[in-house]
């Protein structure tokens, strides 16, 4: 049973004869980078469904501040082990089984959330989830190493990261749309209905290889037996585990991760309690952020790439101030006004993005080996959603524990949550400088 599981999994056996086909090759990979963009997108809808339901399940009593912080740590948690095992284990796997299978899992789990209040349960769900969440990325990175020429990596990969804001934008509009108008439930049963469609969109166009479809590699050679090439899998795995940049990346990305989920994951819930934005109006503001944020990716990769002959230090700076400057601006100005919280949005989608594309990932993958590309991937990764559900356990305990009743109303202080967002968002800036003069393996 086991051996049969492995073998369904192992990464597919070249097709035979190889023949170039410039025609299938092109149509190959726009289908494998379109469906991984929709794919990822849909991912994130059912990652970020908890989100948009917090205020709504604080206020039936079901869970408090503390314990929603606790359950979303739990999915980054598993998320961080998942994404750092699996990113080595999908440098050697057939990626479209392998995403198509994560998708799968976590829509079911999403499904079943609908239908419980116990907190042992919900934890232990979402915490499943957070392990299947962990095969998207991996997956679509090592797709795109073996579909594209490295020269083109960069503007790809640009362009793919908008998958992770076309999927927060859908998470704000579409399901903040369906708990206004049904309730918290639906808001899970919608996610994991639309994450169902997606795992059917990934198995029919995400393609393995193009050996697996009669092309020849495009880069490196895919790994033929389990023994052999597999020597070569491992020594590029070990330099990428012993390359000191890479986990000072790694380092730098997991700050940057706090002040993201941090608005991800309580922003919401912030605008609606500190400045008495209604669910929806709230979840549009959030989603402004998304929205500005594919803007921010898909371009980031072609402005290195073009201006910076490949370079990302320059830009990780700039957008890394950007980042902080919204954060300011977001946290900081008192009262409600609408514009100048849409502009922080603005600022703070857009350079999320393009942090995103440069510390979450291609910083790393530049100056790994080439076949370690899920390796790196996978410790830049573990750290940041390490550094993602230390944020939410903390933004629960600081904002659940600086509660106060006044005149039978809840007020908080979110004075604590200000330094701690923001202060992270200015180390992340420091360490990604300590990587300024590393050089790209091309």
């Amino acid at each position: 049973m086991l051996k049969q599981l492995i073998k369904f999994y192992h990464i597919s056996t070249p097709a035979t004869p190889l023949k170039k086909d410039k025609k299938k090759l092109k149509r190959l990979q726009w289908a494998t980078f379109l469906s991984a963009t929709a794919g990822y997108g849909i991912y994130y809808v059912c990652r970020l469904s908890l989100n948009v339901v917090k205020k709504p399940i604080v206020e039936e009593g079901i869970f408090s501040e503390t314990e929603l912080g606790i359950i979303g740590a739990v999915l980054f948690f598993t998320y961080a082990i998942g994404k750092f095992t699996n990113g080595f284990l999908a440098d050697r796997s057939n990626i479209r089984r392998f995403m198509s299978t994560g998708l799968l899992i976590t829509a079911l789990a999403n499904l079943c959330l609908g239908f419980t209040h116990s907190f042992i349960l919900f934890a232990i769900l979402w915490g499943i989830s957070g392990w299947f969440q962990s095969m998207g990325a991996a997956s679509c990175v090592v797709g795109l190493s073996r579909w594209f020429e490295n020269k083109k990596r960069g503007s790809f990969y640009g362009f793919w990261s908008a998958s992770h804001n076309i999927g927060e934008a859908m998470t704000f509009i579409i399901v903040a749309s369906i708990v206004s108008a049904l309730g918290w439930r639906y808001g899970f049963i919608g996610a994991g209905s639309i994450g169902i469609i997606g795992a059917l969109i990934v198995w029919r166009f995400f393609h393995d290889s193009p050996e697996s479809e009669g092309l020849p590699a495009v880069n490196h050679p895919q790994m033929q037996s389990e023994t052999g090439d597999a020597a070569d899998f491992n020594k590029a795995q070990r330099q990428a585990l012993m390359m000191p940049a890479i986990w000072i990346l790694a380092i730098s990305s997991a700050l940057m991760y706090v002040s993201r989920y941090a608005v991800n994951s309580w922003g919401v819930f912030y605008l609606e309690t500190q400045k008495g934005y209604s669910t929806l109006d709230a979840s549009f503001i959030i989603s402004i952020g998304s929205v500005c944020g594919i803007i921010g990716t898909m371009f980031s990769g072609v402005i290195s790439d073009k201006f910076f002959s490949g370079r990302r230090n320059a830009p990780a700076l700039i957008f890394g101030l950007m980042n902080v400057m919204a954060l300011c601006l977001f946290l900081l100005v008192p009262g409600v006004h609408f514009w100048v919280d849409a502009l922080s949005m603005v600022l703070f989608g857009t350079a999320i993005g393009v942090l995103l594309c440069f510390l979450g990932g291609l910083m790393a993958v530049d100056i790994a080996p080439r076949n370690a590309s899920g390796a790196a991937l996978g410790i830049v990764g573990i750290a940041s959603y390490i550094g993602a559900g230390i944020q939410d356990i903390m933004s629960g305990i600081l904002i659940g524990g600086h509660k106060s009743i006044v005149d039978g109303k809840e007020i908080y202080d979110f004075s604590y949550i200000n330094i701690f967002w923001i202060g992270a968002a200015l180390l992340s800036v420091f360490f990604a400088l300590l990587v300024w003069n590393v050089k790209s393996k091309d």
